[in-house]
């Protein structure tokens, strides 16, 4: 059994043995530990506050400054063209995909929101997030109406808003706007 397993299945059975009313208290312990799936720093980010943008890596991940300290975000429900994975080739449409987000997020103050149902964290440690600007602009629609991204559903795991992208998908290929236009990616 490995330690992610233990540490699992040891949580598990805390919150079954303290129950329900013992919940936050035993929540708080286990953040306080070296927890590789969330650390502390991750479970304060708050949905209701503004965090500036300091850095897009591409089209679907940037960093955000949290109390003097970058994190860095990967939106939810939205896949773009590589153009910085050093496993991979730069995929057609990568850059233009990377180079919208810089002009739509770089020294922008933006507001994060989580959706349970996709976890706080993925295996690289980002935070997996929805993305809106202070005027309201949601990012993650955005990227993929403007045609720089496509609807991803991670492990077959519905979201929040995936209705919402699916026809934001099907407009942009409808009207052949960023990557669906003719002969981008040939």
């Amino acid at each position: 059994m490995t330690k992610y397993t233990t540490w699992f299945l040891l949580s598990f059975f805390l919150v079954l043995a303290f129950g329900a009313s013992q919940k936050s208290s035993l929540q708080s312990t286990v953040l306080n530990t070296k927890n590789p799936i969330m650390s502390p720093i991750d479970s304060k980010v708050n949905q209701d506050e503004f965090y500036e943008v300091v850095k897009v890596i591409d089209g679907d991940t940037f960093d955000i400054s949290v109390k003097g300290k970058n994190k860095r975000v990967r939106l939810i429900g939205i896949d773009t063209p590589e153009f910085v994975d050093l496993r991979k080739p730069v995929q057609c449409y990568g850059r233009e995909a990377s180079s919208f987000a810089k002009n739509l997020l770089v020294n922008k103050a933006v507001r994060i929101e989580n959706d349970i149902t996709q976890g706080d964290v993925d295996k690289y440690q980002r935070l997996l997030r929805y993305v809106f600007l202070k005027d309201g602009t949601f990012v993650n629609k955005v990227m993929i109406s403007e045609g720089y991204a496509h609807e991803y559903t991670y492990n077959s795991n519905p979201y929040k808003y995936q209705k919402e992208f699916i026809q934001a998908e099907r407009e942009a290929r409808n009207t052949k706007k960023g990557l669906w236009a003719e002969k981008t990616c040939e």
